[in-house]
């Protein structure tokens, strides 16, 4: 990579509206591509009779359980932008669902929020020290991270929990809840509408409509870290300067910056943000800590970052992908993933028509079999194994990252070793 010639560079204001290198789509194509989806999706509806795929309950259930893996995911994101990979952003959730708890039902559920956050920023810090400072390698760390905090909660636990009403060696007392809220009048004009099965209308109405009932207070601060996160770090002049380290930290320390520095919090802060998905899972998604309860999803809050390219929104649509299938299980499972395998047959198909249209043949065939498998699958069966609805958020995991590796475009120096003045 070709080092920056003068220190305006890095400090020079004008630089941070340049766009991000990499293939990106830009804002009319996406969102021409999300209504495609969703009309789609809305034709599927009415062909299987599957209402439950685009209703309010099912779109609320959903961002609810986004929001975790998308907090991972920005976590994920911070890290690795200043080029340092954060396998350990499960371990940091986990360590953010019991400091948030054990606070929480001691103090009131805020100051569980606040503490959650610190125990995550801890397991940030331990990851910059190992990783920045000592230069272990970064997935090493992530993982030993994983297992120490796994292996601290469930120690912590009983010497927390046991002797407290509801309390016990994997479950803390119940939290008090954070509050939620409903936007009066729209919520229900829009339950109306969604209920009325109109083609695409109906659809786009239960997508707004689970976005403006029984919403958390949490929810809201996890959504405005979204928009806030791109803010930071591509309109600023400490996110230009994070984003150098993670592009080239030599060239970045040759022009005055403190790689180090900016490394170390941004490690810090990535701590922050999966603690604070881990403080949702023990206040909000359930008012107590359980062990286990993360059940990997600051792994898929890392494949969210991967599949939105290290870009805020695209990992907002990836942790809204995930959160979707992972609703699956709770509301109709069977039956929608029966009628969403149509949906998956049909993509798969104008899949293997644009492969074929861009001259990649032997892919196009490929894609069309798998879709015309998928498609016997649905009319050969009414309905699918419960064991199929509880691996289908995996299996999509690994199927979005699969299809969308091409083109993928990490920070340069991402998980590269770095020592202060190696460059001289």
């Amino acid at each position: 990579m070709t080092a920056p010639t003068t220190a305006t560079d890095v400090n020079q204001p004008s630089l941070e509206h340049a766009p991000p290198t990499g293939r990106r789509m830009s804002w009319p194509v996406l969102l021409l591509v999300i209504a495609g989806a969703l009309a789609l999706t809305s034709i599927v509806r009415l062909v299987t009779g599957a209402d439950g795929i685009t209703n309010v309950s099912q779109m609320s259930t959903a961002l609810q359980l986004a929001v975790p893996i998308g907090l991972a995911g920005l976590g994920g994101l911070w890290a690795e932008r200043a080029g340092v990979v954060n396998i350990g952003l499960e371990g940091m959730m986990i360590l953010g669902t019991w400091f948030g708890a054990w606070a929480g039902f001691q103090w009131g559920p805020w100051t569980g929020v606040l503490v959650g956050l610190i125990g995550g920023c801890l397991g940030g810090l331990l990851h910059a020290i190992v990783t920045v400072t000592f230069n272990v390698n970064h997935i090493v760390s992530g993982v030993a991270i994983n297992i120490l905090a796994l292996g601290a909660t469930r120690y912590l636990a009983p010497l927390a929990f046991e002797g407290h009403q509801g309390g016990s060696a994997k479950q803390s007392p119940a939290v008090e809840s954070l509050g939620h809220f409903t936007v009066p009048g729209l919520s229900d004009w829009l339950s109306e509408l969604n209920a009325k099965g109109w083609f695409f209308v109906s659809d786009i109405a239960g997508l707004l409509g689970g976005l403006v009932t029984n919403v958390s207070w949490l929810t809201l601060i996890a959504v405005a870290l979204v928009p806030g996160t791109w803010w930071i770090l591509w309109r600023t002049p400490f996110g230009l300067r994070l984003r150098s380290c993670g592009e080239n930290p030599v060239a970045a320390e040759s022009l005055g910056v403190n790689v180090y520095k900016y490394k170390y919090l941004a490690v810090i802060i990535s701590g922050g943000l999966a603690g604070l998905g881990g403080v949702f899972l023990s206040i909000v998604a359930n008012p107590f800590y359980l062990e286990g309860q993360t059940s990997g999803r600051g792994y898929i809050g890392l494949a969210a970052m991967i599949f939105g390219n290290w870009m805020p929104g695209g990992l907002a649509i990836g942790a809204g992908l995930f959160g979707y299938t992972d609703s699956l299980n709770l509301r109709g499972g069977s039956t929608n993933v029966h009628a969403l395998l149509l949906l998956g047959a049909l993509l798969l198909v104008i899949g293997a028509i644009w492969l074929a249209i861009r001259k990649k043949f032997v892919q196009a065939a490929i894609t069309f079999v798998v879709g015309a498998l998928v498609f016997a699958w649905y009319a050969g069966t009414n309905e699918v194994p419960s064991q199929v609805v509880a691996a289908t958020p995996y299996v999509v995991t690994l199927v979005v990252l699969a299809l969308s590796a091409q083109r993928l475009r990490m920070p340069k120096a991402d998980g590269m070793p770095y020592r202060k003045g190696q460059g001289k």
